[in-house]
């Protein structure tokens, strides 16, 4: 089984679905069809019963069940690719037997153990990687195989016993908008998980709260000889509002249940400048303090340098499942079962971002996140190690006997 997750993951992360930021349509990109259309394929040839949502994307296919009583149980995953880094032309590296030294990339790229210290913890391992030309795509079509693998695995073995099955495939989860148009009733399962963590073992019901700040600054450029008292540098007063955040409250001094202010990009000239941040944190009370501190500032900007200098319009996007999960923590202590049974020691710990699941959580459908076995998504460096995977899907496999009988314990 494992040659066979391994074929198919290399299969899937050499199609490009990378999403796109701030766009109309949706899916971002049409070039997420190429997967979503090839997973549809490849169910109904299983003789998976599976639909395709032709407008939106979205995959949705169901196993019927094989004994009376079960759960409706459901896993998801994310089809695209982060716009990070190109998904363009994905070439992995398959390392077999890692013998604990570097894995030579190309461009003199290389994955080190010096740089990169888990890569200590897979001496023995197939470590599939990118060539260091692009991201690998693990995240998420490692899960995407593992869920995959999941459905030929219980189509093609009757002697499995499960309840009602149900599988989804998702687009523009990277960009903050995979369940736009996701249809809870037509998934029609009880709970279901996301299988779209990162290393082995982890198990995650609590993600950040999350909001998105589109800043302009609107300046009055003059000529610099004759500015004194009349100009105000838009890329200066931008520069002042960074500067009013706290500056330990930045992703690259945070951890855990830490939240943050984050500068994702900006541009600007004297006359006008934008900015866009993300706000993040676990608890809900500290998250809507970070909003009003951000909005705060910018009224004090205004203030200073007249109304409509600073223009600060904050969104949220989405929040944290824990309070969606806690009347259902079967869903845990049940992955936490099957971790074991699988021979996995669970790691309990927060999402230090989001998943579909946080979203379907408060859209009825309980859904909290299983690893995959990944490790520096969304960059480069970014690395699996097989036997890791093969442990997500034996995880995946142990929940759909747990759940057959209907277990909510």
């Amino acid at each position: 089984m494992k040659e066979k997750l391994l074929e198919r993951f290399l299969r899937y992360v050499k199609v490009d679905t990378q999403s796109v930021d701030d766009a109309e349509q949706f899916p971002s990109s049409a070039k997420q069809f190429d997967l979503l259309k090839m997973l549809r394929d490849e169910l109904e040839n299983m003789g998976v019963e599976v639909s395709l949502d032709d407008k939106h994307g979205y995959v949705y296919a169901r196993i019927p069940a094989n004994v009376k009583g079960g759960a409706k149980l459901g896993f998801i995953a994310h089809v695209d690719t982060s716009p990070a880094v190109s998904g363009s032309g994905v070439q992995p590296v398959v390392t077999r037997a890692y013998d604990g030294g570097d894995i030579l990339l190309e461009d003199g790229r290389k994955l080190s153990p010096s740089e990169f210290n888990e890569l200590k913890t897979h001496v023995g391992k197939t470590i599939v990687s990118s060539n260091g030309r692009t991201l690998l795509g693990a995240d998420d079509k490692a899960g995407v195989a593992v869920i995959m693998q999941l459905a030929q695995t219980v189509a093609e073995n009757p002697d499995i016993l499960h309840g009602e099955l149900r599988f989804a495939f998702t687009p523009d989860e990277e960009v903050g908008r995979g369940t736009d148009f996701f249809d809870v009733g037509r998934f029609d399962a009880d709970f279901a998980y996301t299988v779209d963590g990162g290393g082995l073992g982890e198990l995650e019901y609590e993600n950040f709260n999350a909001a998105g700040a589109r800043v302009t600054v609107n300046g009055k450029s003059v000529h610099p000889g004759s500015a004194k008292g009349v100009m105000v540098n838009a890329n200066l007063v931008l520069m002042e509002l960074q500067s009013m955040l706290p500056a330990f409250q930045n992703p690259m001094y945070t951890e855990l249940y830490e939240g943050f202010f984050h500068l994702d990009s900006m541009q600007g000239q004297c006359d006008k400048a934008t900015a866009s941040y993300i706000i993040r944190d676990h608890d809900r009370t500290k998250f809507e303090q970070k909003k009003r501190l951000f909005a705060d500032v910018a009224e004090f900007l205004n203030k200073k340098y007249g109304d409509g200098t600073v223009v600060a319009e904050i969104t949220d996007s989405y929040y944290n499942m824990k309070e969606k999960i806690l009347p259902h923590m079967h869903l845990i202590d049940n992955a936490c079962r099957a971790m074991v049974q699988a021979g996995v020691t669970p790691k309990v710990c927060p999402i230090r971002g989001g998943t579909d699941g946080a979203r379907l959580s408060f859209e009825g459908l309980p859904c909290p996140n299983l690893f995959t076995g990944g490790y520096n998504f969304h960059g480069r460096y970014e690395y699996i190690p097989l036997e890791d995977m093969e442990k997500s899907l034996q995880v995946a496999l142990n929940l759909v006997s747990i759940y057959k009988d209907g277990s909510n314990g």
